[in-house]
């Protein structure tokens, strides 16, 4: 069984908490994922700024960032049938950015929150990417897992927004 926690630093913990946390988990799922604990920070630019600064040495903003807890192998216990947990790392998500995104891409904000939440679940599963190519093996499979996943949404009505 897979667990997700979630914490918000910035802005308030959003009322879709719970709806974020079962995509999540079907995320995984599709992943074939099991005995994952992910931690999920929904911030704004101000939290995610100091953080890829920090981090990364990027003193801006961006909608997402994946802290990979262990590059190599993860928790043997958990991967090989053991009873141990995995502990793949953090994601750090920022609302203002992810706004700005859903404009730009002439997106909903749920559908890039979904993409955003694969795509950092792929980097703490390993994945990288050197382009933000469409035919980058990565975005690839994002992309894929997102039109698995079309029925699904976390925020119910658009309207509501985020904040």
């Amino acid at each position: 069984m897979n667990r997700v926690t979630m914490s918000a630093e910035e802005v308030p913990l959003p009322e879709w908490e719970k709806m974020l946390k079962n995509y999540t988990l079907k995320v995984l799922a599709e992943l074939g994922r099991d005995r994952w604990d992910i931690s999920i920070l929904i911030c704004g630019d101000k939290t995610i700024t100091r953080l890829n600064n920090q981090y990364r040495g990027k003193n801006e903003a961006t909608d997402i960032l994946s802290f990979v807890m262990d590059e190599g192998e993860l928790f043997p216990a958990a991967g090989k049938g053991g009873s141990g947990r995995c502990l793949p790392g953090d994601i750090v998500i920022s609302l203002d950015t992810l706004r700005e995104n859903a404009r730009r891409f002439k997106t909903s904000e749920d559908e890039e929150l979904r993409r955003l939440l694969i795509h950092g679940i792929l980097h703490l599963d390993g994945m990288d990417h050197a382009s933000n190519k469409k035919t980058e093996p990565m975005l690839l499979l994002q992309e894929e897992l997102l039109k698995r996943l079309s029925g699904e949404s976390i925020v119910r009505s658009e309207k509501r927004g985020y904040v």
